[in-house]
């Protein structure tokens, strides 16, 4: 039987895959890449009359725009390419003590706990990790377990806004004036957040926030942000110092003098955002809230519908999922995980014999694994009622699988 064809244009994705992983790496639609190829040639046609003349007022164009739509103050809102390097860069400027202890609940993202124990361990520091249940009934839950795991010496709060091996939106609005209250200075990883939850950045008033623009927001791959709050600027250092470090430059504020100029790269997609937000804004009549609401509706009906299918109950309340969701699965009686992608070997199945891009994670770890599923203006319902299906026949040769070699022992 031939794979189904999917049309999704504007995006270039190929239609013969059923493509229900736009969280991880994003996608980027035409209008988007059109203007970002307008930016690479206008650069190459004269770098010099790029990066020394039209350089600065570009990125202000566009960190205004995205500010904008964060409502967020653009004097603290600094290009980044990916909010791993965002968290990175709050790490790195931290100044910590021996038994300082860095807070991360077991939702977090790999790569954010390898940083923050990179930064701990050589300073006699300790990375702790709340654990949150899943399934979980109410979002109190993670307050109360948060703040329960704190102590005197915690120093630090990483919460993610959307946890991505589970797709938990956190309550971030209840926990940051809790930990305020007590003290405790909060890194929120927004990975997930921009163009998936509406933002207000101003309101939420949480110490830094960095989060990816080529997720929801549908920006070039290499465009994120870190927000820091006023009154933590002067501490913040980038990973790469350059000429910023010593400018006497009076024009401009120290923070954007060292931010701005990590050396020589390409700087379009952050140049883009711009394009983006049009783009996204444009594809539905009520704008970006039509965008998140439609792309919140689609994740929770495919949620029920893959949950109707497994025999399972909703693993979390609705209120919170956003574009990303995920169900568990039975534990897998196949093997281990592959290792390098922290994923189940059924995802690798789903590609090769169902030309199905999703996740399935080992979480909390192996052999118990979650099928995550996400929601983009691209996808259909009959996608997923393809996944389940292509799960469904997964499963069932796995137990088959498992009963053969039963027999052969």
């Amino acid at each position: 039987m031939p794979a189904p064809s999917f049309d999704r244009r504007p995006w270039r994705l190929d239609p013969s895959v059923v493509f229900l992983n736009h969280g991880s790496f994003g996608a980027c639609p035409e209008p988007v890449l059109a203007a970002q190829a307008a930016l690479r040639e206008r650069l190459e046609r004269n770098p010099m009359d790029f990066f020394l003349r039209a350089y600065e007022g570009l990125l202000d164009t566009a960190r205004a725009r995205l500010a904008g739509f964060l409502h967020a103050d653009p004097a603290g809102l600094l290009f980044v390419n990916n909010a791993t390097q965002g968290v990175n860069t709050v790490l790195r400027s931290l100044r910590l003590l021996p038994g300082d202890e860095i807070l991360l609940t077991d939702h977090g993202y790999n790569a954010v706990g390898n940083a923050a124990r990179a930064v701990a361990e050589p300073s006699g520091a300790r990375v702790v990790l709340a654990g949150v249940p899943f399934p979980l009934a109410s979002a109190e839950i993670v307050v109360e377990r948060v703040l329960a795991a704190l102590t005197p010496r915690t120093r630090l709060v990483i919460a993610d806004h959307v946890t991505s091996p589970t797709g938990l939106v956190l309550p971030i609005e209840r926990l940051a004036p809790l930990l305020a209250e007590r003290g405790v200075e909060l890194l929120v990883d927004g990975a997930h957040g921009p163009g998936m939850l509406p933002l207000d950045l101003g309101a939420l008033a949480v110490p830094y926030y960095t989060g990816n623009c080529h997720k929801w927001l549908c920006a070039p791959k290499g465009a994120a942000f870190l927000h820091v709050r006023e009154d933590r600027r002067a501490r913040i250092v980038p990973l790469a110092v350059s000429h910023g470090r010593n400018a006497t430059r009076t024009d401009r504020a120290r923070l954007l003098l060292e931010f701005d100029w990590p050396g020589t790269h390409d700087p379009t997609a952050w140049m883009c955002l711009p394009a983006a937000l049009d783009a996204l804004a444009g594809m539905r009549p009520g704008g970006w809230p039509a965008v998140m609401a439609d792309n919140r509706q689609k994740a929770l009906a495919a949620r029920e519908q893959l949950c109707t299918a497994f025999g399972c109950a909703p693993p979390s309340p609705p209120e919170m999922i956003g574009a990303l969701a995920a169900v568990p699965l039975p534990p897998s009686r196949t093997g281990g995980a592959a290792a390098a992608l922290q994923s189940d070997p059924l995802q690798a199945r789903l590609w090769s014999e169902h030309r199905i891009e999703v996740p399935v994670p080992c979480w909390p770890a192996p052999p118990q694994r979650l099928l995550r599923i996400s929601a983009q203006l691209y996808n259909r319902p009959e996608e997923y009622a393809l996944l389940a299906r292509a799960v469904l026949h997964e499963l069932q040769q796995e137990g088959a699988a498992a009963e053969h070699q039963g027999a052969a022992s």
